[in-house]
């Protein structure tokens, strides 16, 4: 009888586990394409990496990304709105099975017997005390799915809880690379700059030098001035722009920021092909449209559940314990007590409420399909932006570059043709501004390339998310 039992029970309890809700099959009216109108200049098979920040082989970015997913601050956040979306989803579960209580109850009466012709003066009473022991049982029969409706909504928000800590992880692993790569280009500014003062510095020597020997007029003098003491405030600039910088990155490591970095020498000096996949396959690889369906998922079940409030609701109820007036005989079986019940109940008149929740959870749930189907529509808007502009940034830089080493030969030979005196010293100062202006516009334009194909990897989906979904290279 007691094994019995127990698989009854077991069946009942397995009976009241709800599954998630399944995928979403409502059409966006969004037409997608075969392939994307800028195809990926080298196109790879495969998925993003979810440690792609690894392919810019740099073993401190590669640790610092490690130090913000464990210390980062918002990040720590996001993981506790998961665990109480968590929680949340326990408490929604737990009245599909049933609650037990026990209780330990002690009572002192007094009773009056009016009319009773016995007793001398007033009224004749008694005076008893009652103890009692129950072990009482309440359950709802989700007949409707009421219950495990809005069980399964709490487990789809949890889902969408999850996504949203692994977008997170994402952003955030993205947010490191981009600040340290524009640290690295800040210290090659600031060694840019300062050469440039130094090479300003040594022309201003010359000049002087001329002008003390009467071959130069003063106006060169001032000139070359002009040029080094705008090179050393751009020096400055960049010092302080570097700081700055390296202090952000301390904030999103999760330590004080002290700016005390050792950084490294030069920015990658190759970038690798990106696996773009096809347009159909960004809505499982990026976490946050993963978290924007569940959501849709978690809504319409809020519909179900709303809609089967409407329809009588059964319980059962049981107490079985025992009563006496003395305390040591609660563990007597002689003095059991117990009840059973059957409730049925069913909603007449509510003032047309229970009807109006069903439309706003519809509505709600509208609008949460117009949400997912706008993040849909802004996440191939993104993808199709960075592959174009990963073509437009490559021709930039190869632009900047060329001008790069035509400035600086300029810049030599206006100097070699005023050291030789065939050319005005105003040839040299211009070409000296230009020269550097040109190398920093090139370092930018390839920081920006960076920033681009980090802005594309997590576009494309890339980051902590969950492997089955985006795959790994």
């Amino acid at each position: 009888m007691r094994s019995r039992v127990l698989a009854a029970i077991a069946v009942l309890l397995g009976a009241c586990a709800s599954d998630p809700p399944p995928p979403i099959d409502d059409d966006l009216g969004i037409e997608l394409p075969d392939e994307w109108a800028t195809p990926p200049a080298e196109p790879i098979e495969g998925a993003v990496a979810l440690d792609w920040w690894r392919m810019f082989g740099d073993r401190r970015l590669d640790a610092l990304v490690e130090l913000s997913l464990q210390n980062n601050r918002n990040l720590r956040g996001s993981a506790a709105r998961f665990a109480a979306a968590a929680a949340a989803w326990r408490i929604a579960g737990a009245p599909l099975l049933p609650e037990v209580d026990v209780g330990l109850t002690r009572n002192r009466s007094r009773l009056l017997f009016i009319g009773f012709p016995f007793g001398s003066g007033g009224v004749p009473s008694s005076t008893f005390g009652t103890y009692g022991l129950s072990l009482n049982v309440r359950w709802e029969l989700d007949v409707w799915g009421r219950l495990r409706s809005a069980d399964r909504a709490a487990l789809a928000d949890q889902q969408a809880a999850l996504e949203d800590l692994q977008a997170a992880q994402s952003s955030l692993a993205g947010q490191v690379c981009r600040t340290w790569f524009a640290a690295v280009e800040a210290r090659l500014q600031l060694e840019l700059a300062n050469a440039t003062a130094k090479a300003f510095a040594q022309t201003l020597s010359d000049v002087r030098d001329r002008f003390r020997h009467g071959v130069r007029p003063a106006l060169d003098v001032h000139q070359a001035a002009t040029n080094l003491a705008n090179a050393e405030a751009s020096a400055a600039q960049r010092r302080d722009q570097l700081q700055r910088i390296l202090r952000q990155l301390d904030v999103l490591i999760g330590r004080y920021p002290n700016g005390e970095f050792a950084i490294a020498d030069a920015l990658p000096s190759d970038l690798a092909p990106v696996p773009a996949g096809l347009p159909g396959e960004l809505l499982r690889r990026r976490p946050d449209l993963r978290a924007a369906e569940r959501r849709v998922a978690a809504a319409g079940c809020r519909v179900s559940a709303a809609e089967a409030a409407l329809y009588p609701r059964l319980s059962l109820t049981g107490s079985a314990g025992t009563q006496s007036t003395d305390l040591e005989d609660l563990v007597d079986t002689d003095f059991r007590v117990w009840s059973l019940g059957v409730n049925l109940l069913q909603p007449l008149f509510r003032s047309g409420a229970l009807r109006a929740e069903v439309t706003r959870q519809q509505a709600l749930r509208a609008q949460a399909l117009a949400g997912y189907g706008d993040a849909v529509l802004n996440a191939f808007r993104e993808v199709e932006e960075l592959l174009q502009s990963e073509v437009e940034l490559a021709a930039r830089h190869e632009h900047l570059a060329r001008a790069s080493e035509h400035a600086a030969a300029a810049r030599d030979l206006a100097r070699e043709r005023w050291q030789l005196g065939l050319a005005d010293f105003l040839a040299v100062a211009d070409g000296q501004r230009r020269a550097f202006q040109a190398e920093a516009a090139r370092i930018t334009a390839w920081r920006q390339r960076i920033d681009n194909r980090i802005d594309l990897l997590l576009a494309l989906g890339g980051g902590y998310g969950d492997p089955t979904a985006q795959g790994q290279e």
